[in-house]
């Protein structure tokens, strides 16, 4: 594997990071999270734009799938992009409407972006479907950064997706989960950082402080291997080892890195006034699903030393 990306890479890391500069504001994503809603506004754009269906490209890959899932989750966008840009491509073939709501086998309550699905990906127990929706309404009141409401009752029939569709599932949803812990983490470490910098105590700011380095050092190491885990995983098309693992490393180091951040930013950053909770708040949602990291290892353990893997 090349640790570098080519020039494509990068420019389709440029084009969507523009696109998030221009259409992501951290104001009215605060009012969006409050409100349980999410930014359709974005999903739009990065429709129209064709990110969603980046991994379904002749040039593209889902290397470069995970760069836009990252790079959204660290931008603060509040949208279904792992289920949008991964997880329905692999299982589909094509982008679907949303928000897509994903939901395990025997899933019952409320589920991100279950009230505003216009898409649910159901896993059964010989295979995963399909079910166009119309939205619930039925909005869970949390304090999650997601919106969380219960999926409608009736998700019969659907497009069947296949015998090996449940397997498939499992893999990339594992991706998503993964690119999107890593760019949340990294928003949330990097408003840490910059609150460190400005917060003043006994006359010197936080940052300048050894024991403070020395955290938030450490954080950066766990975060950055997470990153690169994902990017592997991705290069091997989700193969169900490395991507087990990836997702194991990026679901336990977000429990870390939402005290962390929590910790060294005070008060302040238990509040909505201040920024942190965008994206530290997804963190649990995203260490909850598909079983969270204990799963995520015994899948990887599986993988390693059963063969065929059971999912």
């Amino acid at each position: 594997m090349d640790l570098e990306l080519n020039d494509d890479q990068r420019a389709v890391q440029d084009a969507v990071v523009a696109l998030l500069a221009k259409h992501v504001d951290l104001e009215t994503t605060t009012d969006l999270a409050a409100a349980g809603e999410f930014d359709a506004p974005l999903r739009v754009a990065l429709d129209e734009a064709g990110f969603l269906g980046l991994a379904l490209e002749e040039e593209t890959s889902w290397l470069d799938a995970v760069l836009l899932v990252e790079a959204v989750a660290r931008s603060g966008g509040l949208m279904d992009i792992g289920a949008a840009a991964i997880v329905a491509p692999a299982l589909c073939g094509r982008t679907v409407s949303g928000p897509i709501a994903v939901l395990e086998r025997g899933h019952r309550g409320p589920a991100r972006f279950g009230a505003h699905a216009r898409s649910v990906l159901i896993e059964d127990e010989r295979e995963v479907r399909l079910v166009g929706v119309a939205p619930s309404g039925e909005a869970a009141e949390s304090n999650f950064g997601w919106p969380i409401g219960q999926p409608p009752e009736d998700l019969a029939g659907g497009e069947r997706l296949g015998a090996d569709s449940v397997a498939r599932l499992h893999r990339f949803w594992r991706l998503a989960i993964a690119a999107e812990c890593v760019g949340a983490m990294q928003g949330a470490f990097e408003t840490t950082v910059e609150y460190v910098k400005e917060r003043r105590q006994f006359g010197r700011a936080i940052g300048s402080f050894q024991a403070i380095q020395h955290r938030l050092a450490e954080l950066s190491v766990l975060i950055e291997g997470g990153r690169w885990l994902v990017y592997e995983a991705a290069h091997f098309d989700a193969d169900p080892q490395r991507v087990a693992i990836a997702a194991a490393h990026t679901t336990a180091t977000a429990e870390r890195v939402f005290a962390e951040t929590h910790q060294l930013t005070g008060a302040m950053g238990y509040t909505r006034e201040h920024l942190l909770h965008l994206w530290t708040m997804r963190l649990p949602v995203l260490r909850l699903e598909l079983g969270g990291a204990r799963v995520h290892r015994i899948a990887a353990a599986r993988s390693r030393w059963l063969r065929p893997p059971s999912d």
